[in-house]
């Protein structure tokens, strides 16, 4: 069976592992982003996996550039199966210190990106009543940050945003799926390209994970649809941290995350900045600290394998019950 993927910013960080991931699990895919080195090593690799691939240089933030690719993905390769929205730039430091019109671009990638995507996968699929549309969300999209304010700012808005659509499917007994896939601190290329204004160089949260934890995840909700999918330890505690107590997490934020998002030295890494345009070159999946990132983590492995796990968790439950039924029988 041919399944049709779409990824935008898929030439490079997550959406590359999720590019490559997708083609290992059978799915022809379309790469869509700027930079058309980046775009097209990942076409190369989804065709050494066997899989055919399309090339799509374009601006999410285009409205029209994101239709007119989806037109090419439907006449070359075939219905939109699914589209993942993942595709971002980023600028980093304080709000006031950040030029208003690189605090807007970083937007109208950012959010109007994922709209203009939603929307051009929508108007496809909702015709057939079948396809599947994944948001790639943030731990950030519930917690906002220092020095992060338009990169928070987008995701709080995609969450409310995909909430309103979800709704609104669901209303008209759609059969179309839209999940969300909520990522922590990823080794990426991001940090190296981002527009900043910090005096040092600009790094994860810790604890930091491999892309390829996240493309996984993504993958698996992409065949098995859930509305809602928190990737990584980190962003279970942050969502959930935040809901318990917002004003801690004011304190700890403040406290902690100032410092903790800049390296020690001040130069170094740095291959431009992408903001308005794309940094020529194919640069990968990953960042450069692998040697700090995890290539697993439990929480994961459960969504990846929620039906083994729930098979475990109600086998683990059915023991207990029956060692409690027997105590009390024996009381």
């Amino acid at each position: 069976m041919t399944r049709v993927a779409v990824v935008t910013g898929g030439s490079a960080g997550l959406g590359r592992a999720t590019v490559r991931e997708l083609a290992a699990r059978g799915w022809d895919v379309a790469v869509l982003a700027r930079g058309r080195d980046g775009v097209e090593a990942a076409v190369a690799e989804v065709e050494a996996a066997g899989r055919r691939g399309l090339a799509l240089v374009a601006d999410v933030s285009d409205r029209q550039a994101v239709e007119d690719a989806a037109d090419r993905v439907e006449q070359e390769l075939g219905p939109i199966d699914l589209w993942v929205n993942g595709v971002m730039v980023g600028v980093f430091g304080k709000f006031l210190d950040t030029a208003a019109e690189d605090f807007e671009r970083a937007l109208h990638v950012t959010y109007l990106g994922f709209v203009n995507g939603t929307r051009a996968a929508l108007r496809r699929m909702l015709p057939r009543d079948r396809g599947h549309v994944v948001q790639v969300g943030s731990a950030l999209g519930f917690r906002g940050i220092p020095l992060q304010a338009a990169y928070c700012g987008a995701k709080h808005a995609i969450v409310g945003f995909t909430e309103s659509v979800v709704s609104e499917l669901e209303q008209q007994g759609s059969k179309v799926a839209v999940s969300r896939v909520d990522m922590p601190a990823l080794n990426t290329i991001q940090f190296q390209w981002v527009q900043s204004t910090l005096p040092h160089l600009a790094q994860p949260v810790a604890p930091i994970y491999q892309p390829e934890v996240g493309a996984r995840a993504i993958a698996t909700v992409a065949e098995r649809p859930r509305r809602r999918t928190w990737v990584g330890e980190s962003t279970v505690y942050t969502i959930l941290g935040n809901r318990i107590s917002g004003r801690f997490a004011d304190w700890y934020a403040a406290k902690t995350l100032v410092s903790g998002q800049q390296a020690p030295q001040k130069d170094g890494n740095q291959i431009g900045v992408n903001l308005y345009e794309p940094v020529p070159g194919d640069h990968g999946a990953h960042g450069v600290f692998d040697d700090s990132a995890h290539a697993w983590s439990p929480q994961t492995w459960w969504v990846e394998h929620r039906r083994l796990g729930n098979g475990l968790l109600g086998a683990a439950l059915g023991i207990a019950g029956a060692v409690a039924l027997a105590a009390g029988r024996r009381r």
